[in-house]
């Protein structure tokens, strides 16, 4: 394997084609070490290097979120929350978001619930920003980032708040002031890092948006395609 600047610039037909890609090296059956209140530990055993090792990663039905724009007279502005979080002990920015743990609920659609329910809003128009895995090292979660624009008061029935969402309160962040913390370090969630950098680039012209039914190849099980 060649490394550093001996490392071969990649050809021009992979270039083409350049992105992750499906792969198994699964050498076992898989086994649950902990069955935890909402995701599952697994464990197997892969093949790799020439050798077998044991790896260790948390199981997930994967999840959805939305940059919610609308125009206002100085710019951009995005619907973001502050919901506590626990494991990082912080109260933390967020656009809205949640899990895929309706069963056969497509992903727009969960996204259009998660958007009523944290933000009160319903949208004209959607379309896929970006998708990204958040630990690929140690977690299958995988999260698809929609945006939605034509916004308007969403009806909601049959929805209330529990836990952490009890206490979370919403506001209209224009964009400037969004990506001014992200990069001094003031924002970490990963789904409003990407989706404010991706929707900034796409709003600049150097990037575009893909419909609502695009394929997620590597997106999470039961949604891929």
């Amino acid at each position: 394997m060649s490394r550093g600047t001996r490392a071969a610039r990649l050809a021009p037909a992979e270039q083409a084609s350049f992105g992750d890609r499906p792969a198994d090296r699964a050498a076992g059956a898989e086994q649950v070490v902990h069955e935890g209140p909402r995701y599952p530990v697994v464990s197997a055993e892969i093949e790799a290097g020439g050798a077998r090792h044991t790896r260790e990663w948390t199981e997930h039905p994967g999840a959805v979120a939305v940059v919610a724009t609308r125009e206002a007279a100085d710019g951009v502005e995005l619907y973001c929350v502050r919901q506590y979080r626990h494991p990082v002990r912080a109260e933390a920015w967020e656009i809205p978001a949640g899990l895929l743990d309706v069963e056969g609920e497509p992903m727009h659609e969960a996204a259009a619930r998660e958007l009523a329910e944290e933000a009160g809003l319903a949208a004209g128009t959607w379309e896929v920003l970006v998708d990204f895995h958040t630990t690929p090292g140690g977690s299958a979660e995988a999260i698809r980032v929609f945006w939605a624009r034509d916004l308007r008061d969403a009806e909601i029935e049959d929805f209330e708040a529990e836990a952490e969402e009890v206490d979370m309160s919403g506001h209209w962040v224009p964009l400037g002031t969004l990506l001014e913390a992200v990069h001094d370090g003031r924002v970490h969630n990963p789904s409003t890092v990407i989706g404010a950098l991706t929707v900034d680039r796409v709003l600049q012209g150097r990037g575009a948006t893909r419909p609502v039914d695009a394929p997620f190849v590597l997106g999470p099980v039961g949604h891929r395609g």
